[in-house]
């Protein structure tokens, strides 16, 4: 009997050991970290940490239902499902911005402006475009890196504008000074300048938004319906009602985007990724769309006084007739968009379904089809890409598409 428990043992022994080195080979490798757009920055102490936590697991976990405030219309019940993966959101769960069509405000506040909540709970009807209402069509953002971006100085951006395109290259960009929210105010970023009451605002497809808690608190009203003691009017009545999300959990979410690592980049030593990289300066690319850009002080020590590479001078472009439907934001005229960070470019589709929607409304597929339907400003580079070879033009495409 202790011969036949024995020999058992050897074979179930056998079996287990066998088991482990199969599923060792069989499960799958974990992605590299440079195709990942999650995860926090590098030199977050244990207290940040545990904050970057809390903030990720609201963004990505917290589903809300009407019985936690949703509502009554809406576009999302959660922040996650317009970001899948921190990324780029796709034009099935894009959503509309109506009602204001130059600097004098929008005129259709009274009528669910200025954001269309196509989305109802049981018992209440989804709005409808109202009559007249200018609009246009938005995909939701990446937002990885954007505690950098909300960190570089005013000051830096001003230096980066030229309203008088002073050098004559057919850029002017210039920043976006806007009235902001007084919850903003309380929360000014490190030397910020003011102009006759305005700031500069730097979120957004216009770059509407002040800072990232001017962002959050707006997505949460917005697109969720859902009231915080910042934004305490219900989006529906008009009335002003109780917080439905918690104060410290609007602060946790803010945080998580400001400690977001940046994008990493992949390929980055390609002979072809790197004749690409060229080819984006000599056709003056980068005269929007600025490589490196450094922040100031920060209260958060990893953003403070950092170099890096986002592809964005955050700034307000005039970017022709084809990307002008009729809306606008705040101070920004109908035909201006702010520069779109590059950076996560090539991996935007990962979170789109498998294929490109790029620009602000998804309507490229390609990025070469992005890069095709730019105008205005924008138009000297357009046509310089044209008259690339075919090789220069795919060399192009393989480094944004390492970015």
């Amino acid at each position: 009997m202790k011969t036949a428990r024995f020999s058992f043992l050897i074979v179930a022994s056998c079996v287990i050991l066998t088991s482990i080195v199969s599923c060792d080979k069989t499960m799958p490798f974990a992605p590299e970290e440079n195709t990942l757009l999650d995860g926090p920055m590098e030199g977050l102490s244990i207290e940040q940490q545990i904050q970057f936590l809390k903030g990720d697991e609201a963004f990505g976990d917290d589903i809300f239902t009407v019985e936690k405030g949703l509502g009554p219309l809406f576009n999302a019940n959660s922040c996650a499902s317009c970001h899948a993966g921190d990324g780029k959101g796709h034009p099935f769960i894009g959503f509309t911005r109506f009602g204001q069509t130059d600097a004098t405000g929008n005129q259709f506040l009274n009528q669910g402006g200025p954001q269309l909540q196509n989305k109802a709970i049981p018992g209440y009807q989804p709005e409808q475009l109202p009559a007249g209402a200018t609009f246009s069509k938005l995909l939701a953002p990446a937002v990885t890196g954007l505690g950098l971006l909300d960190a570089v100085s005013d000051a830096y951006l001003i230096s980066l504008s030229d309203p008088n395109d002073s050098d004559n290259d057919g850029i002017s960009g210039v920043p976006h000074w806007n009235n902001i929210p007084e919850y903003a105010k309380a929360q000014l970023r490190p030397n910020t300048v003011s102009n006759n009451g305005k700031y500069i605002t730097r979120f957004g497809k216009k770059g509407n938004a002040y800072n990232l808690l001017q962002q959050t608190v707006e997505a949460y009203s917005q697109d969720m319906g859902i009231a915080s003691v910042f934004e305490s009017i219900d989006t529906y009545s008009g009335l002003e009602i109780d917080p439905e999300v918690a104060t410290g959990q609007v602060n946790d979410v803010v945080f998580y985007l400001k400690t977001l690592k940046a994008p990493l980049r992949r390929d980055a030593s390609d002979a072809d990724v790197l004749k690409g990289e060229q080819l984006f300066t000599q056709i003056n690319c980068a005269g929007c769309h600025t490589p490196t850009l450094q922040t100031g002080i920060s209260a958060i020590d990893v953003l403070s006084n950092k170099e890096f590479h986002p592809y964005t001078d955050l700034l307000l472009h005039d970017m022709g007739a084809e990307l002008n439907d009729g809306y606008t934001e705040g101070f920004a005229t109908a035909s201006e968009w702010k520069t779109p960070a590059l950076w996560g470019l090539g991996l935007s589709k990962d979170s789109q379904g498998g294929g490109y929607f790029l620009m602000h409304d998804g309507r490229a597929t390609s990025i070469e089809k992005a890069i095709l339907v730019h105008g205005g400003e924008a138009s000297q580079s357009k046509n310089s890409y044209k008259q690339l070879s075919e090789t220069e033009q795919q060399q192009l495409l393989k480094f944004l598409e390492s970015l």
